[in-house]
């Protein structure tokens, strides 16, 4: 009996963390990088949200800085790190809104 109890634990434990992960994706759309091989830029990282292309990254050579291409936008800018790459691309695509309070 004290195992069934465990597994019936299990079981409900599994079944919340997909419930909550079935909400988190209602919630905030989900965002996924992938990488290919370009002949200018060596490594292109993209930025996806489900099938939509929002924007491109790659580090420059010139200066070791993080190129961000985001789509539909003629900026170029260039950050520090990768992830600030990411959160421009984001932001650029009007997917991320600053809290201001």
């Amino acid at each position: 009996m004290h195992q069934t109890r465990i597994d019936a634990q299990v079981l409900a434990q599994l079944e919340l963390e997909k419930y909550i992960d079935e909400q988190a994706r209602d919630i905030a759309p989900e965002f996924e990088i992938d990488a290919v091989y370009d002949a200018d830029f060596g490594t292109l990282y993209r930025v996806w949200q489900g099938l939509k292309l929002l924007g491109t990254f790659y580090r420059a050579d010139i200066d070791g800085l993080w190129v961000a291409q985001p789509c539909d936008c003629d900026a170029r800018p260039r950050c520090e790190t990768p992830e600030q790459a990411q959160l421009l691309i984001i932001a650029l695509s009007g997917l991320l809104v600053a809290d201001v309070a």
